[in-house]
């Protein structure tokens, strides 16, 4: 039912997606499917690309692909069924997509508890839940 499955990580908070990261773990073992764990990282801001290195966002790109490499190899699932990929632009689009562009069954994401500014403002979960073109499993931390 679930071949190919997307979860979402914030690295600066690797704690959060632990319960996504089992959560899948645990489907793509019961139906023998594909993870793919996905970075976002945020455009550099025009004002603030003079102040960083010519290299800045080639540096951030190696690092989270380091970074997220750590994670899969940490995550009990086998290496021939866990894949990583980073991307660059606004959080909820870039998960979006690239669940489109793998063709994913379910996006496996953690979210906070919703807070007030949450319910005004929208959650990044929130916009993958309402746009999603396929099944979303949000885990509840």
């Amino acid at each position: 039912m679930f071949k190919s499955i997307l979860v979402p990580i914030d690295l600066a908070d690797t704690d959060l997606a632990k319960p996504a990261i089992a959560t899948a773990a645990t489907l793509s073992q019961t139906w023998s499917g594909a993870v793919r764990l996905l970075n976002v990282l945020p455009m550099t801001p025009v004002m603030l690309a003079e102040y960083v290195p010519a290299d800045f966002d080639t540096q951030q790109r190696e690092t989270s692909e380091e970074a997220l490499s750590i994670v899969a190899r940490e995550s009990g699932i086998e290496p021939s069924r866990i894949s990583t990929v980073v991307r660059q632009g606004g959080i909820y689009h870039e998960i979006l997509e690239e669940a489109a562009a793998m063709k994913a069954d379910l996006i496996v994401m953690t979210s906070h508890r919703p807070a007030m500014r949450t319910y005004f403002l929208g959650s990044n979960a929130g916009h993958v839940v309402r746009y999603a073109k396929c099944s979303v499993l949000v885990v509840r931390h």
